[in-house]
């Protein structure tokens, strides 16, 4: 291609009464100042075929409750916040249901709605998986070893019998059992919500410059620093107690709780936590190893400058306070296996950086002196605490909480470990049975090629739709943005054919490949111009590398 190549014989984009296009600094291209919708009733128009796989009557319309049960079976629910208004407004609808009032109905929910009808979860036939996980749970239920922690008196009274289980995947799909509405105080899982929280406020160096990160080998409450006189890792009540000094430290102690309590409620899709003020009273109380701690940090000069101990103590104490139920942790392990964007908000609550050193840290030091035996059987991130609290993360795919007050010697939850073990004997789900022909496993996800070749086809279908919603989720899902069809007709070449302006600036930030060929040879700019949209082929021709210009 040459430079004169570029010279679209339309007329350029500056048309009498058309507005000018540029680029948000999210990537969306803005008109007017004003960002362009997704065109989702395009979506709609061009046929969606959502009651395809439902029953309808003759008319091609459905029951409210035939919908609301597909949903729920594919576990989306009533309260899932990104659905809410909708189901209020699905239920309040007289008589059957037709596609486009489905759509009105959904709005920008539509899509998700349409992926759950036609199976299209990283999860499919999640209703299959619940009856497993159902049957893992009522096995471990009669489980009866351990006892409570008992050196914090206000847990020594905690029924040792409650049990919950939870699970949240990065689709939103939920399923919770047995007392999941129960609310129980977080203790040590939330030393990894602290970490992330002082990773993303004072950045990975400072925080490591107080902190190490490798697993100490040595009980989680010992009176032991490492050879350079710091904590060993954030997992452990010296690292954690590090962290918590360096969370807003020039802040009021009632902000920088506010602070972490709003960080639990936006991880866990808005839920907002709870705090046991009696169990808060009754560890700061029974404390001695806690304090130690924190003044042999001071005299080895760990902390940073400035650190108030008491204040830094409280704080300490408040987080492992924090309530949730099962259903909550269950959607903050979610949003750790997402990279840190909350499946049921699409909010982005931490980095991808920040993710990967809390999970790398999880997996190595998480499961206190158990972590080195549960990384081996197990194989996936996790974070317990002496309330029988275990947050359990599949990278990519989903997390799961468990919740029973039995421990083991270490302190770890006696049916946690036996639910994590049930776990991944019948699924493949350890971070390395990938390397495996395991024929007695199951793989719940859509991780096979058949589920590569569905994402290139959601992810072109989505460009051609300008459906960026959709095109992130697929990105953030390990998507291709360059994948092609089998034509060589990339997302790019899809969304330029069909003027999705919005979707081409999209991909465009994305590093989407302007110069692209299919199989004729066609360019994206090629597309634009074949079909008259002169104000895309002008933006993809400028975001051309100068290489690719001369062609």
């Amino acid at each position: 291609m040459s430079a004169t190549d570029l010279q679209c014989p339309l007329p350029s984009a500056e048309i009498s009464g058309k507005p000018q296009m540029k680029t948000s600094n999210n990537g969306l291209i803005e008109i007017s100042g004003k960002r362009i919708s997704n065109i989702k009733a395009d979506a709609h128009k061009a046929g969606s075929n959502l009651f395809s796989a439902l029953e309808t009557n003759e008319a091609g319309e459905i029951s409210v409750d035939i919908l609301a049960a597909a949903l729920r079976r594919q576990g989306i629910h009533e309260d899932d916040p990104r659905f809410a208004a909708a189901f209020r407004a699905l239920y309040a609808h007289p008589g059957p249901l037709t596609e486009e009032v489905c759509f009105e109905l959904f709005q920008e929910s539509f899509s998700i709605v349409e992926r759950a009808i036609k199976d299209r979860f990283i999860i499919p036939r999640f209703y299959d998986f619940k009856d497993q996980i159902n049957e893992i749970y009522a096995q471990c239920r009669g489980e009866r070893g351990g006892r409570v922690a008992d050196y914090i008196p206000q847990l020594a009274r905690v029924d040792p019998d409650q049990f919950a289980v939870a699970v949240t995947t990065v689709d939103g799909q939920r399923a919770a059992f047995g007392d999941s509405d129960k609310a129980y105080c977080v203790q040590s899982s939330c030393k990894p919500i602290n970490y992330a929280i002082a990773l993303e406020e004072r950045g990975e160096k400072f925080v490591h410059r107080h902190v190490g990160r490798e697993p100490s080998g040595r009980s989680f409450n010992e009176l032991a620093l490492n050879p350079a006189g710091l904590p060993h890792n954030p997992m452990i009540n010296a690292g954690a107690i590090m962290c918590c000094s360096m969370i807003k430290p020039k802040a009021a102690l009632a902000d920088r709780f506010d602070t972490v309590m709003d960080f639990w409620s936006r991880l866990s899709g808005g839920q907002a936590p709870g705090f046991n003020n009696p169990v808060f009273l009754s560890e700061k109380s029974t404390a001695d190893r806690n304090f130690a701690l924190a003044y042999f940090m001071q005299e080895k000069g760990a902390f940073p400058k400035g650190v108030n101990i008491l204040d830094t103590l409280d704080f300490y104490f408040q987080s492992c306070s924090i309530e949730v139920t099962a259903h909550q942790m269950s959607a903050v392990a979610a949003t750790l296996a997402n990279a840190g964007v909350c499946p049921l908000t699409n909010e982005r609550v931490f980095s991808n950086d920040t993710v990967k050193n809390c999970l790398s840290l999880m997996y190595s030091c998480g499961m206190y002196d158990f972590s080195g035996e549960f990384a081996f059987t197990i194989g996936l991130p996790a974070k317990s605490g002496v309330s029988g609290a275990l947050m359990v993360v599949v990278p990519q795919v989903m997390g799961f909480a468990i919740w029973s007050p039995r421990l083991d010697a270490l302190g770890n939850s006696v049916r946690g470990v036996a639910f994590c073990r049930e776990l991944v004997n019948r699924f493949s789900l350890h971070n390395y049975d990938n390397l495996l022909n395991q024929q007695t496993k199951k793989d719940p996800t859509r991780r096979d090629a058949q589920h590569r070749g569905d994402q290139v086809y959601q992810l072109i279908n989505a460009a051609s739709l300008g459906d960026i919603d959709e095109i992130s989720r697929l990105i953030a899902h390990g998507a291709d943005i360059n994948a092609a069809d089998y034509d060589g007709r990339s997302p790019l070449h899809l969304a330029a054919a069909e003027g999705r302006r919005d979707a081409v600036a999209f991909l465009v930030s994305k590093n989407a490949n302007c110069a692209a060929k299919d199989r004729w040879g066609a360019t994206p700019l090629d597309d634009a111009r074949r079909h008259n949209h002169p104000e895309l082929f002008n933006f993809l021709a400028s975001s051309l590398d100068p290489q690719e210009k001369t062609q």
